[in-house]
């Protein structure tokens, strides 16, 4: 191709915010020349590298605006085999992700430190490769955030965001009993989620027929529960912790054998 149209090509490629072509432009011409590709082969594989492009920048967003704790939390990354009594089967099934098409949360639940809050964030990040947006926090957190909304005359502004997402994740859920404004808050979070088709994914050190006394108020504790733990895949992840592993190893103080 010659310089001028070259770079009347490249220019246009750039005024049309097509990047994925410009960066491997000169890697298809090259091809074109060497496998005397049809000029049809030459603009699919362009068109190609602008998709792959645009759907890595998606994924890259995506997974930004999810603020997970870890972003490599991936299924993939997940030991099974150092918990036989991890329900591998049912969150393999999980990983399918038939209860977001179907609008069923999750529930998470076991001792500290066998994975649920690594867990959640892999399946959420399933979601977030099928292109479903995905926002985690603490819920301490989103409770906090939500006491400032009922501060500041943001509170409706504050609760669309959480009920945005297509899959939003509560970590350390009912770790402590909550205030009366607390459970009215999670109530109506849950409330229009449920009515947006939007679940969830939450993890909680306690079973969730534990959470009942924590909610001030009965009857909003039996509705909340009731339309959260009845439409949820409710999974006990139990066995060791695996922290210890992760424990640093002291120094060895063991001199060294001298070398001969």
């Amino acid at each position: 191709m010659n310089t001028v149209l070259d770079n009347g090509l490249r220019d246009a490629l750039k005024a049309l915010r097509l990047t994925g072509m410009l960066d491997t432009l000169d890697e298809r011409l090259a091809q074109a020349r060497d496998a005397r590709l049809g000029h049809v082969e030459v603009l699919q594989l362009l068109l190609e590298d602008e998709l792959a492009r645009r759907q890595s920048a998606a994924l890259a967003r995506r997974l930004s605006r999810a603020r997970f704790e870890t972003a490599q939390a991936t299924l993939e990354g997940f030991d099974f085999t150092a918990n036989p009594k991890l329900p591998t089967a049912a969150i393999r099934d999980l990983a399918a992700l038939r209860w977001l098409a179907n609008a069923e949360s999750i529930i998470l639940y076991g001792p500290v430190g066998v994975g649920k809050t690594h867990l959640a964030q892999a399946l959420g990040h399933n979601a977030i490769r099928r292109g479903i947006d995905v926002r985690f926090t603490k819920t301490s957190r989103l409770l906090a955030d939500l006491a400032g909304g009922h501060a500041d005359r943001s509170w409706d502004k504050r609760l669309r965001e959480y009920t945005r997402p297509g899959v939003l994740i509560l970590d350390d859920f009912a770790m402590r009993a909550f205030t009366d404004t607390q459970a009215d808050d999670l109530y109506e979070l849950t409330s229009d989620r449920a009515a947006a088709g939007r679940p969830m994914i939450l993890t909680s050190n306690r079973k969730p027929t534990d959470w009942y006394p924590l909610f001030p108020n009965p009857v909003i504790a039996e509705s909340l529960l009731d339309r959260l733990i009845n439409t949820s895949h409710a999974l006990l992840v139990d066995g060791p912790s695996y922290r210890p592993r992760k424990r640093p190893r002291p120094a060895d103080s063991t001199p060294a054998a001298p070398t001969q």
